[in-house]
């Protein structure tokens, strides 16, 4: 059996956002239904030096656009970090799942070996296309979904492994 390095990077990615957007909605709600001013919730942080819930998304965004162009040897698009609230965080992972989603497999499969360079700040990281995904994109992508999660869990939203994950098995 062959690797499809399409499904093996797309799925998981589109599951991940799409689960962050379900999330992002019922913070929204929450918000309104508990009277929370909206902006406390997407600037909340678990502690002081970790990025706030609106950059963690950004981050995922970025990560996810990132990854499927780069393996398709094309350079992600930039989406300026102007997001202040839920409606402007879920329209960015509306756009990201755009852009995921207009890439075929076969732009994607077969760069298992593709060299990939991923500009950082202080320096270019090389990568095979395997690696890259495997050790960069998909726990980038975990990890800043999950701390969203995280945050609006710790400010009282009712989340729990469902959301996270999705509809399984």
């Amino acid at each position: 059996m062959s690797l499809s390095m399409y499904a093996f990077t797309v799925t998981p990615i589109v599951r991940s956002l799409t689960q962050l957007r379900q999330i992002l909605e019922k913070a929204e709600h929450y918000a309104e239904a508990k009277k929370i001013e909206p902006s406390v919730l997407v600037n909340a942080r678990l502690f002081p030096d970790i990025y706030p819930l609106k950059r963690q998304v950004q981050i995922a965004s970025d990560v996810a656009k990132g990854a499927v162009s780069r393996l398709a040897g094309q350079e992600p698009p930039k989406f300026d970090d102007v997001e202040n609230s839920f409606p402007e965080l879920i329209e960015r992972i509306d756009k990201t799942l755009a852009h995921i989603h207009s890439f075929s497999a076969e732009q994607i499969d077969g760069t298992e070996t593709n060299t990939i360079l991923l500009p950082r700040h202080d320096r270019t990281s090389t990568f095979t296309g395997l690696a890259y995904v495997t050790d960069f994109v998909l726990p980038n992508v975990y990890f800043h979904v999950t701390t969203t999660y995280a945050i609006l869990r710790h400010n009282g939203l009712e989340i729990g492994k469902k959301d996270y994950l999705g509809d399984v098995g």
